[in-house]
């Protein structure tokens, strides 16, 4: 009986040591996308012309691109913590006249779940996010195939 209990506090300890190392890689993914649409976002706006929500990208619980169009994306900054924007499937946007503006228009994230204010809109230069970094090589990970 003694060596099934080593046996499951070995398998426990393997699987939450796991889970951490998934924890601190999506941790650092999400970290990585933010500091790329910050670098890419413009100069604060007031407000952008919104139609249809063509695509979104959750960057944190305070923070989420918006696309237009596909040409299109705008970096929101919340006026805190926004419950469970990073997990949601859908979102939506309020709007006036086809309009979303600062202070006055929210992100939907459920019907359960509390609006969520705009506190700031910069639109992102989609060239600048989407361009290589110069002089820094793609890492590549290389591994031979399993012998079958």
């Amino acid at each position: 009986m003694a060596v099934k209990s080593v046996l499951a506090a070995v398998a426990m300890v393997a699987a939450l040591s796991g889970c951490a190392r998934v924890g601190k890689d999506y941790t650092t993914r999400m970290e990585e996308r933010q500091q790329a649409y910050a670098a890419a976002a413009g100069t604060p706006v007031n407000s952008f012309h919104y139609f249809s929500l063509w695509s979104w990208e959750p960057l944190s619980d305070r923070q989420l691109a918006v696309y237009t169009r596909a040409n299109e994306a705008w970096l929101i900054d919340l006026d805190g913590r926004c419950s469970n924007l990073e997990f949601t499937n859908h979102i939506g946007l309020t709007s006036s006249v086809s309009e979303v503006s600062v202070k006055f228009d929210r992100v939907l994230t459920g019907p359960r779940d509390a609006p969520c204010f705009i506190k700031q809109i910069r639109p992102v230069d989609l060239k600048k996010l989407n361009s290589p970094q110069e002089g820094k090589p793609r890492e590549v990970e290389e591994a031979p195939r399993p012998a079958k």
